[in-house]
């Protein structure tokens, strides 16, 4: 996936952002795929973080799940 860091949300740290959008797959439902283990967490990938005040037009992250979906739901979920 491929989001956007605008305006205020720019000065939010990547942690907050990880678990706001964590948070946000949950309540649209994703079947999103768990690690194993005693604590399982999502499995999700952030390609790169930037810095905290810094805008940026593409930052990319990689979203494991349990099933297909179509893209163009998991996005109107979303």
């Amino acid at each position: 996936m491929r989001y956007a860091k605008r305006g205020p949300l720019r000065f939010t740290s990547h942690r907050d952002f990880a678990r706001a959008f964590e948070r946000a797959l949950r309540r649209a439902g994703v079947p999103i795929a768990f690690s194993q283990g005693f604590t399982p967490h999502p499995k999700i990938s952030y390609a790169s973080a930037a810095p905290t005040g810094v805008g940026s037009e593409a930052e990319y992250l990689e979203i494991g799940l349990r099933e297909p979906v179509d893209p163009a739901q998991l996005r109107d979920a979303l």
